[in-house]
């Protein structure tokens, strides 16, 4: 804020501010406005310390220093490895696997938006921050369009699916101002196309998705398993469901620049399947779903590497093997006995203070 907009607005007869303080919180909010943008490429430059210091020790191709976009395709890969588990854990228990399915499609309508309003009006924002803010929009809607006229989640799941990707069908079937989408690298995933930029975007939304289920991970877990005794105990659950779709959103946009529209849904849930197949409790779970979803997501890397595939259907393919030796695992502890619980997949809820859910 300059000197004389401060003091244009310290002379309004509604604002009794001294100059002073005026200027003081103008230069508070513009630290930590550069603070929230430099942070994650600090963060993107020791990555890229790190991964050529393994590629000295290890010799590894992918990891080149002239391959940086492959060192930002492993970090965006781990980073979606902790928060599609992290989050679909709780989906999953909730029986709202599918919801990552209609937020990635409003997501990619979000990229469709940003893409035109760059063609445009020359706006020089990037798509996947449209693609995070209309998303979250997208997320807001299914609670409210289910809260407001009594529906199933699926319905309204469904209707906003189907809105989202017509929205950004349209988007781009308009051509306008010389719009040109590489709608392949959206719709499946491309680790040559993960930017500086979108790295940037993916750290800052790690940091909020993580802490923000670090916080509040007791009032999720109480709604989670039992919502009714969770609003008689005075935990405003509507509020709690949307914080929820909220980061499923941020998750569904940040996983979307390496696993593609189609395919992201599948991290949210597969690894979190395959968790349930061997864990016996909602905390042991949710370690579980992400060791596998790690696994999957550097195995198919690796093998979109090498093997010149698409990045997004070969994790997928690994994280469904994986489910699949977990079920197979799951099986043989059962027959052994070595599981208290009493069928494979059950998972029992983590103790919880039932008064305050805290």
């Amino acid at each position: 804020m300059s000197a004389d907009a401060a003091a244009t607005l310290v002379a309004s007869p509604l604002v009794t501010l001294d100059p002073s303080a005026v200027l003081a919180l103008g230069s508070v909010l513009e630290a930590v406005g550069e603070a929230v943008f430099d942070a994650p490429l600090w963060v993107l430059e020791q990555w890229y310390w790190l991964m050529d210091w393994v590629y000295y020790a290890t010799g590894l191709e992918m990891l080149n220093p002239r391959y940086r976009f492959m060192h930002r395709a492993i970090l965006v890969g781990l980073c979606v490895g902790v928060m599609a588990p992290l989050i679909g854990t709780f989906l999953v228990h909730r029986q709202l696997a599918l919801i990552g399915d209609a937020l990635a499609h409003t997501g990619f309508a979000g990229v469709a938006v940003g893409l035109f309003l760059n063609a445009v009006i020359d706006l020089g924002v990037s798509p996947y921050l449209t693609a995070v803010v209309v998303a979250m929009i997208a997320a807001l809607c299914i609670e409210l369009i289910s809260e407001v006229t009594d529906a199933y989640n699926d319905v309204s799941m469904a209707i906003v699916l189907s809105t989202g990707f017509a929205l950004g069908t349209t988007l781009i079937s308009l051509n306008a101002g010389g719009l040109a989408v590489g709608v392949n690298q959206f719709l499946f995933g491309n680790l040559s196309t993960v930017s500086p930029g979108s790295a940037a975007i993916l750290l800052v939304l790690f940091a909020v998705i993580v802490s923000t289920v670090a916080v509040t991970r007791n009032q999720l877990l109480y709604v989670t398993f039992d919502e009714t005794a969770a609003a008689v105990s005075g935990i405003p659950v509507n509020w709690y469901n949307r914080v929820m779709v909220m980061l499923t959103a941020m998750v569904v946009v940040g996983a979307m620049q390496i696993m593609g529209v189609i395919l992201v849904a599948a991290m949210l849930v597969v690894p979190v399947a395959g968790a349930t197949q061997v864990s016996r409790s909602f905390s042991e779970s949710l370690v579980v779903s992400v060791v596998l979803a790690e696994l999957a997501v550097l195995l198919g890397i690796a093998a979109a590497y090498y093997g010149g595939v698409t990045a997004g259907g070969i994790i997928v393919l690994f994280a469904v093997a994986i489910y699949v030796c977990a079920v197979v695992l799951g099986k043989l502890q059962s027959a052994r006995g070595e599981r208290a619980a009493p069928e494979t997949g059950h998972i029992e809820a983590d103790g919880v203070d039932a008064g305050t859910g805290d």
